[in-house]
């Protein structure tokens, strides 16, 4: 679609938002935005300049005024408000932000998608892009918006995108060189209505793919598995489980390229990562072959590999004091996600749970909750429900708490030398932030303080 002279409709002045009506303006199209929050709590919208008839605020926009001939909308906007849904049935495309910034895009699309270890996979494989000596973007779900970063980079250059179901499900031309898909479990069914159709958004990043490309996926997901049969490009399977043929998978402590049932290179030794748990070699394994798709040498996947740490927020350490240990995995927001957290410590955990729940079953989260740890704390519009399922499996000690502080405070009062305070809510933190990240770094600021320790 030729952009100058549109009028285009960006849904949403968040971060996406703002970056694609910046681009939007950049090609001549007449930008119309709106956001249900009033303007003094949306940063950035000043520099945009629009007036009054362009700039729709706190109340849905009506579409018979504004005429548009394209509605582009940030991850969190539901297609299923009213005046979307009377967009789409009129004809009027929806794109998503990250449509809009790659589909024209010369360079070569990396995708990284799946229910968890999508942030630690897409950091991992940008610093393994970045050692091609090929320009590399990172972005996307990960915090930086592709508009506006992609469009410079020539046909020698790399982005490597975090993708969500929100943003893959309004994606239409949008092709995906290297995609990955790491996994598949519940979460965000109170956007997309069931499993099946999460599981849909998520496939659409194989969608547009042809021969030339390549979709690495999950030997051990059967869902991700199955996908295989509907590629069309070529796939690499990696596996944490399975003896593979061909693909990425261990040989003893040592992650292995197999190709005819023999070993055609060894990567590193899994003793050697500084990222622990299962979850974090499914995520080593997915980003090795990508790099060798780079045609990165294997003494320098080698190399990324040994010295990459855990990213923020996800398990990230954020010290050791009185022999406590305290782990920040505010990511955690769905259950599957905190169950990988749980099962990365052998000691004693002090878990900080609760948020907002996002319509998922929390029963086997808990299971797994009441075998590690000693003292479950409780916390935001989640708490009841939690608390409910915790008393019926018998968990020996439940503290609900006031807020987020209270929490921090009474997990460290619960904790003795030796435990681990773990922070993996397996809820979304918008009961009581603006985002993980935001809860995150309270729980950090608030422990280090504790212990009278620098920010």
């Amino acid at each position: 679609m030729e952009l100058a002279g549109k009028r285009v409709l960006v849904v949403g002045g968040g971060r996406s938002g703002l970056a694609a009506a910046r681009k939007l303006q950049g090609k001549a199209a007449e930008v119309f935005l709106t956001d249900m929050q009033p303007l003094a709590k949306l940063t950035g919208i000043d520099e945009l300049k629009l007036d009054a008839a362009h700039l729709i605020l706190e109340r849905e926009p009506e579409l018979k005024d504004i005429r548009p001939d394209l509605l582009v909308l940030s991850p969190g906007v539901s297609p299923f408000l009213p005046f979307i849904r009377q967009a789409s049935a009129t004809g009027i495309p929806l794109w998503s932000e990250v449509e809009l910034a790659l589909r024209d895009s010369r360079a070569v699309i990396t995708g990284i998608t799946g229910s968890n270890g999508k942030t630690t996979t897409t950091t991992l494989v940008g610093e393994l892009a970045k050692e091609t000596g090929r320009e590399t973007v990172v972005a996307g779900n990960i915090g930086l918006a592709l508009c506006g970063q992609v469009e410079h980079l020539d046909q020698n250059g790399i982005v490597v995108a975090e993708l969500s179901s929100f943003q893959l499900e309004l994606i239409n031309k949008t092709r995906v060189n290297i995609a990955i898909f790491l996994n598949l479990t519940p979460d965000h069914l109170d956007r997309h209505g069931s499993l099946e159709k999460y599981a849909a958004a998520k496939a659409r990043i194989l969608e547009n793919q042809t021969e030339q490309d390549l979709a690495i996926l999950n030997w051990d997901d059967p869902t991700v598995k199955e996908l295989a049969a509907i590629a069309k490009a070529r796939v690499v399977f990696f596996s944490l489980k399975e003896n593979l043929p061909d693909g990425i998978c261990l040989n003893g402590e040592d992650i292995v390229l197999k190709k005819d049932h023999s070993v055609a290179a060894t990567i590193i030794g899994r003793k050697e990562l500084l990222l622990k748990g299962g979850h974090n070699l499914e995520n080593v394994m997915a980003a090795v072959a990508a790099a060798l798709e780079f045609g990165l040498d294997i003494s320098k996947i080698a190399d990324v590999l040994r010295h990459f740490r855990p990213v923020k927020h996800r398990q990230e350490i954020v010290g050791r004091f009185e022999d406590i240990l305290y782990i920040n995995d505010s990511k955690g927001t769905n259950p599957d996600s905190s169950i990988k957290a749980l099962q990365s410590y052998e000691e004693p955990i002090v878990l900080i749970a609760g948020g907002k729940n996002k319509g998922l079953d929390m029963t086997e989260f808990l299971q797994e909750a009441r075998i590690r740890v000693k003292s479950l704390i409780l916390v935001g519009m989640a708490a009841p429900e939690l608390e409910e399922i915790a008393v019926r499996l018998g968990f020996p000690k439940i503290i609900r708490t006031l807020d987020f502080k209270d929490a921090v405070s009474i997990a460290i009062t619960e904790a003795v030398p030796g435990d681990v305070v773990l922070l993996s809510p397996a809820c979304t933190s918008w009961d009581m932030f603006k985002s993980y990240e935001e809860r995150g770094e309270l729980f950090k600021d608030l422990v280090r303080k504790h212990y009278s320790e620098p920010e």
